[in-house]
């Protein structure tokens, strides 16, 4: 929230909150970002068309939280953008975004602050980021290419916190469950992405925002703990797998050069193949020859049948057909009843 006795040395800061479907998680983030030792700052929730009642919740415990409704659920990329033209509008310095089902340390807008101050050029800032149900295991302290994978990994993914993650470095790029950006990056760059709806979308921001000259850093004495995939069902769940797969090969259009291109296509297609095609295997040899190919034809075609009606699968190859004929945005509503059904059944297992 802005404080009236606001200090002139302290930059405004505009936190970004996003919200779909999430009361609760969404609740205690906003308890946890109310206690931030920060005066100069302003809370703005944007709800994605919410069919809880979490906005109700949310004006009747915060009525001095800017809320800002969408109507419809225009995804990571879309509502978040919704929250930075209002952030820019209104003369903020410094946009902060931040994803719903996190709570955060007291001085993290200070420690981004104080960092911001110790690098030389303006930046694009991320921290530290704990998992929430293991509160000393890291999710995310920076992020690395990886040439021979051709994909992204977090440093100190389920590693304990030690002192090696301890100091400021440079990052390929900054994770959108916690991004700092002066606002000037944001008028400079442009906004989100929003054919990415959402994964994908903050790292082509970032990949965007190096062309003009700037930098990822993470800060390691900025905490949060996170309670990662939450909004998805999990990280396995179907809308997972589709954003996930389509998303990384729109990145890879954009961002990578065309032998890259190809093998980052070319993975998909085998991950395809693999995971739907077992291998072919004979049946025993005491059985007469003709009975033998038979049988065996037979249960590896119902093997093929079994794991092309996996969710997982039939997600996957939904994804890659979908960036094959630029269908971007939102996923196709088959996609999430598949991830409804998955989450039930999980649910009653």
């Amino acid at each position: 929230m802005t404080h009236k006795n606001t200090y002139k040395a302290q930059p405004k800061v505009t936190v970004i909150i996003l919200n779909w479907n999430g009361k609760e998680d969404t609740l205690e983030c906003l308890a946890s970002v109310k206690k931030i030792d920060y005066s100069n700052f302003e809370i703005v929730l944007v709800d994605n068309g919410s069919v809880d009642d979490s906005v109700e919740a949310v004006s009747e415990h915060y009525p001095d939280v800017t809320l800002l409704q969408t109507g419809d659920n225009l995804g990571y990329a879309g509502g978040n953008n919704v929250g930075i033209r209002y952030a820019l509008d209104n003369k903020a310095e410094y946009v902060l975004l931040l994803n719903n089902d996190t709570v955060v340390d007291v001085q993290l807008i200070n420690a981004f602050i104080v960092a911001s101050k110790a690098i030389v050029n303006r930046a694009i800032m991320g921290g530290k980021i704990y998992y929430y149900a293991q509160p000393d295991t890291l999710w995310y302290a920076g992020a690395r290419w990886i040439p021979d994978k051709l994909d992204f990994e977090h440093i100190g993914l389920g590693q304990k916190d030690t002192k090696i993650f301890d100091e400021l470095t440079k990052t390929d790029y900054v994770t959108g469950c916690l991004m700092f950006v002066p606002a000037e990056i944001f008028r400079q760059v442009g906004l989100l992405d929003e054919d990415f709806f959402l994964i994908y979308e903050e790292t082509d921001w970032c990949y965007r925002a190096k062309k003009y000259g700037y930098d990822c850093y993470y800060i390691p004495t900025v905490k949060i703990w996170h309670k990662v995939s939450v909004s998805f069902g999990g990280s396995q769940s179907p809308i997972f797998e589709y954003f996930m797969a389509r998303n990384r090969l729109l990145w890879a259009s954009k961002h990578l050069g065309f032998l890259s291109r190809v093998k980052v296509y070319g993975q998909y297609l085998n991950r395809i193949w693999t995971r739907i095609f077992p291998n072919f295997i004979l049946a025993d040899a005491s059985i007469p020859i003709v009975k033998r190919y038979v049988w065996s034809i037979v249960s590896w075609l119902k093997a093929v049948k079994f794991y092309f009606l996996l969710s997982s699968n039939r997600a996957l190859i939904r994804a890659v057909v979908d960036y094959s004929f630029r269908r971007l945005g939102n996923c196709p509503e088959s996609i999430r009843t598949m991830s409804r059904s998955k989450l039930s059944n999980q649910l009653l297992t």
